[in-house]
C-alpha cells in the first residue's frame, strides 16, 4: 500500500498550540535578561505555525541562522495552525505580550494592520540586511502595504497545481516534446483530455481528484478559474462588490461537469492517495510535492490548466510579520529583522516543501532550477489569484468559511450554479457591513480594506 497523503490541517497543523513564554524586557547594555543568561547578544522571540515537513525545513533553516549568527539567541514557538494561532497571535499582541517575530499568511494582513496589530518593517532596516522591494515580485509586495507602510515580508506562495502521472499521461499521449503535459487553452480542449486519460487509467479510479466536497479546496478552485475570466470580488478600494454572477455561474458550471461526466467522484474519495494508485491528475496543493516525491512517483505539476483564457492558479503566501509591541525598537527588533531577511534570502531549503520562494533571487539560483517539479510551476508566481484585500478574507477567513460550502454544494449537485453565484455575492455584501473584530469597523465604514 502506498503511504497516506496528509491533508493541508495534517501538513501544516497538528503541533497543538505550545506555551508561549510572556514578554522580555530589555536589560542593561541593550540586551535581554535571557540572552545575558544565554551568553547571547539579544534573544528574539518567534511565532510560527508550521509542523510536519513544514516544520523540519523551518528547524534547519533556524538551526542554519544560529551558526552564522551565534550572538542572536532565537527561541521558536510552534503553535496550531488556522483560527486558534491568529486569535493567540491577536490577543498577544493587543495585550502588549507579542513576540518580536511571527508568520502570517499574507491575506490575513488586511483585518490586523489597520487594527494596530501589527507594526511596519523598518524597511531601511530590511535593506540593511540584504532585502529591498525589487528583490519581490510586485504584487506580491504590494499586497502586503496599507497606507503605504510595509506590514508582511513575504517568505512564499503556496498555490493549487494541477499534479499529472507521467506514465499514464504518456502512456495517453498527452505529453510534449519536453516529457511535460501539453499545455491545454479551452474548457473543451481540457474534458477531451481527461477523456483521453481514462483510457490509459486502470480499474476503478478516478482520472482527476479534485476533492468537489471540501470547502477550502472548491473555493480555491474557483477563485483560480473565475480569476481566468477576469472576475473580482469587490472593487480596487474595497468599498463595493464587483462579484460577476455570470462568470462565476459558467466557472461553477465547468467544475460541476467533472462529477457529472465521471471524471472525479463527488464525495468520500482519497485524492492523493488515488493518484499515487495510479490516477491519471490530482488538483493539490504545492505542499503535497514532498509526498509524491517520497513515493518516488514519476510525476509533473503545472499550474492550474488556463482553460479561460488567461493563466491564473490560486496562491497564498507566508509572510513574516512584527506583532504590535509597545516599546518596540533597540537590539530585539533589529534581531527580527536580521532574522527575517536572513531566512527570506536562504530559502532554497524551504523550496523542498514544494513552496515557491518569494525572493526573486533565489528563482534564478541553478540549484532551484534543478528541483523538480518545483521548477516547472515557478510560473505560478506571476498568475497569482489572490482573494479580495478585506479584513474578511485569506487563509481560514470568513469569506472561505462562508463561501467554500456554497461551491462545494454546486460541485456535487446539491446546489444550482446559478442560484449558487447569487448566494456567493450575497455573502460578500454581507460581509461588507459586518465589523471588523480586530479593528471595531466594517468596510463601509472604513474599516480594514486596503
Amino acid at each position: 500500500m502506498p503511504p497516506s497523503l496528509p491533508s493541508r490541517r495534517t501538513v501544516l497543523g497538528g503541533l497543538g498550540t505550545l506555551a508561549v513564554a510572556g514578554s522580555f524586557g530589555l536589560a542593561a547594555a541593550n540586551r535581554s535578561a535571557s540572552a545575558i543568561a544565554s551568553d547571547a547578544d539579544v534573544r528574539v522571540r518567534y511565532w510560527n505555525l508550521f509542523s510536519g515537513g513544514d516544520g523540519v525545513n523551518m528547524i534547519a533553516m533556524l538551526n542554519s541562522f544560529r551558526r552564522a549568527n551565534p550572538r542572536v539567541d532565537v527561541k521558536d514557538s510552534t503553535l496550531q495552525w488556522g483560527n486558534p494561532y491568529y486569535t493567540k497571535l491577536a490577543m498577544a499582541a493587543s495585550g502588549n505580550r507579542a513576540p518580536d517575530l511571527a508568520v502570517m499568511h499574507l491575506g490575513r494582513i488586511p483585518g490586523f494592520a489597520p487594527g494596530r496589530l501589527l507594526d511596519p518593517w523598518d524597511v531601511g532596516l530590511l535593506g540593511k540586511y540584504g532585502v529591498r522591494e525589487g528583490d519581490f515580485n510586485p504584487v506580491l509586495w504590494k499586497r502586503a502595504v496599507v497606507d503605504g507602510k510595509l506590514y508582511g515580508l513575504p517568505l512564499d506562495i503556496h498555490a493549487q497545481l494541477c499534479f499529472y502521472r507521467r506514465d499514464v499521461c504518456g502512456k495517453a499521449g498527452l505529453l510534449g516534446d519536453d516529457g511535460n503535459l501539453a499545455a491545454v487553452s479551452s474548457p473543451e480542449e481540457w474534458f477531451r483530455t481527461l477523456k483521453t486519460a481514462q483510457k490509459a487509467v486502470k480499474g476503478n479510479l478516478q482520472v482527476l481528484g479534485m476533492k468537489a466536497s471540501e470547502p477550502n479546496f472548491s473555493w480555491w478552485f474557483f477563485l483560480s478559474f473565475y480569476t481566468q475570466l477576469g472576475g473580482t470580488c469587490l472593487s480596487a478600494d474595497g468599498q463595493d462588490v464587483t462579484f460577476d454572477t455570470g462568470k462565476a455561474t459558467q466557472v461553477l458550471e465547468f467544475l460541476r461537469q467533472h462529477v457529472t461526466d465521471g471524471y472525479t467522484a463527488p464525495v468520500g474519495i482519497a485524492d492523493g492517495e488515488m493518484f499515487l494508485n495510479g490516477s491519471a491528475f490530482t488538483w493539490e496543493g504545492n505542499w503535497s510535492v514532498p509526498v509524491f516525491t517520497g513515493a518516488k512517483l514519476d510525476y509533473g505539476a503545472t499550474e492550474l490548466p488556463p482553460v479561460f483564457g488567461r493563466p491564473a492558479t490560486h496562491a497564498e503566501s507566508h509572510c513574516f510579520v512584527l506583532p504590535h509591541q509597545a516599546a518596540r525598537g533597540g537590539a530585539a527588533n533589529e534581531g527580527a529583522h536580521r532574522l527575517a531577511a536572513y531566512i527570506v534570502k536562504n530559502a532554497l531549503a524551504w523550496s523542498q516543501g514544494g513552496h515557491i520562494p518569494a525572493y526573486a533571487p533565489t528563482l534564478e539560483d541553478k540549484d532551484y532550477l534543478a528541483l523538480k517539479p518545483q521548477a516547472e510551476y515557478v510560473s505560478a508566481m506571476d498568475h497569482m489569484a489572490v482573494e479580495p484585500s478585506a479584513w474578511f478574507a485569506g487563509s481560514t477567513g470568513l469569506l472561505a468559511q462562508r463561501i467554500g460550502p456554497a461551491v462545494a454544494a454546486s460541485n456535487v449537485g446539491s446546489a444550482r450554479p446559478d442560484a449558487t453565484a447569487r448566494r456567493m455575492k450575497d455573502v460578500l455584501e454581507k460581509l461588507l457591513t459586518m465589523k471588523n473584530p480586530m479593528a471595531g469597523k466594517a468596510i463601509a465604514e472604513g474599516g480594514a480594506a486596503t
